[in-house]
């Protein structure tokens, strides 16, 4: 049986370090027994990145088709909350779907302000004019 090369290792605070087996340079924290370690960048280098999933591809389908009663795509294809229907396929128009309303911009401490301060000055505006009106004799109409 072949004898197991221990790689360089040094103890701190009672901790134990080692060194990368793959000679790299890098120290990681390891237990009394190890014999050898590989750090993270060398384990990335040996098995690769990670593949990422496929990106969202849309549909063509409005957001919430498949909670409609009825959907018809433009194929033809008629769904019943979410279930296709081969039976009915080509049987209904496509459904017309309404654009989303647009959402309002969330107005600023300062703007608010700034409208606030309009209305304000509005009803003093209105105000005045009452009075003169009521000075001058002019009433309703």
């Amino acid at each position: 049986m072949a004898k197991k090369m221990k790689y360089h290792s040094y103890l701190e605070n009672g901790q134990m370090y080692m060194a990368c087996k793959d000679n790299c340079g890098t120290y990681e924290k390891v237990d009394e027994e190890t014999i050898a370690v590989r750090c993270w960048k060398c384990v990335t280098a040996f098995v690769g990145f990670p593949k990422e999933k496929a990106s969202y591809k849309p549909t063509g389908r409005p957001a919430g088709w498949h909670f409609m009663n009825e959907f018809v795509d433009v194929d033809g294809n008629v769904f019943h909350k979410g279930k296709e229907q081969p039976k009915l396929k080509g049987t209904l128009s496509p459904t017309k779907v309404k654009p989303p309303k647009k959402k309002t911009k969330r107005r600023t401490k300062e703007e608010i302000l700034i409208a606030r301060e309009a209305d304000k000055k509005a009803a003093l505006k209105k105000a005045v004019k009452k009075q003169k009106d009521f000075l001058n004799h002019k009433f309703g109409g």
